[in-house]
């Protein structure tokens, strides 16, 4: 199986271009997805200066930006299409307002959307996130249906899990709009007698990755495959953890069996 092993940069996000760059390609990387954020070395306000730069950078170190995880405003449009970054990721908020209401106030965001993604051909790629989101793959199949095709399903391993799916069903139902893969894996703790959600080790978590890696195969999709590098427990560093989790996928992509 072929694919372009990506990390998402949000661990390092104040890190500047050329340093990020050497930090991830030293883990095994090389694809990334840069924050595109307040808190990040890139930030809405400074993309069109400084995305281009940036992921100049990144490609000099052998690491080619697969997508920003921004907002859909027009100067983070044009900053990727300046930079060659081929996407925008973004999750579906959910209000006080409701859910439903709450999918229709986002549906509109999308369409007010199009003409940006047709004006600099940028995808927009939109995750499904456990809690205050549109939490499914399912619910996010439903919130494009219709748009072009320049708006893509971010489809995401933990996030499945938690909506209780399964890759086989959910990656051939997406197949159609899949632009990326994330990893990252989680289970429940309780806490003060409360069930949390706990972000863990690829081997530790209900998603099952070799099931992953054995429906995308059924669905040919070789696209960018992105490690979040989400971990609820500090207490190991994060690149220590992304090169075990890194060669466990690796390897699973390899052989790509499934559990039963």
């Amino acid at each position: 199986m072929s694919c372009l092993w990506s990390v998402f940069t949000k661990p390092w996000a104040g890190l500047p271009g050329a340093e990020l760059g050497a930090l991830v390609a030293g883990i095994g990387f090389a694809g990334a997805e840069i924050p595109v954020r307040d808190t990040a070395y890139v930030t809405p306000a400074n993309a069109q200066r400084e995305l281009p730069k940036f992921s100049s950078q990144l490609r000099t170190e052998g690491v080619e930006p697969i997508s920003v995880a921004s907002d859909l405003s027009e100067p983070v449009f044009a900053a990727c299409a300046e930079a060659g970054v081929p996407m925008i990721r973004i999750m579906a908020e959910l209000g006080p307002d409701g859910y439903a209401a709450s999918v229709r106030r986002n549906r509109e965001l999308l369409e007010q959307a199009v003409e940006l993604t047709e004006r600099y051909d940028v995808q927009v790629g939109v995750q499904p996130h456990h809690g205050r989101y549109v939490s499914s793959t399912l619910g996010v199949l439903q919130l494009l249906d219709g748009l072009p095709d320049h708006f893509k399903l971010v489809w995401d391993a933990a996030h499945d899990a938690l909506a209780g799916d399964h890759p086989a069903v959910t990656l051939e139902l997406g197949a159609d709009r899949l632009g990326i893969v994330n990893l990252k894996n989680v289970h429940y703790t309780r806490t003060d007698g409360t069930w949390r959600t706990q972000f863990v080790e690829a081997e530790d978590g209900l998603s099952d990755w070799p099931a992953v890696f054995a429906a995308m195969r059924q669905v040919n999709y070789n696209g960018p495959v992105c490690l979040t590098g989400q971990y609820s427990d500090p207490a190991v560093p994060v690149e220590e953890r992304l090169r075990k989790d890194l060669h466990f996928a690796v390897t699973s992509a390899a052989q790509h069996p499934s559990r039963e």
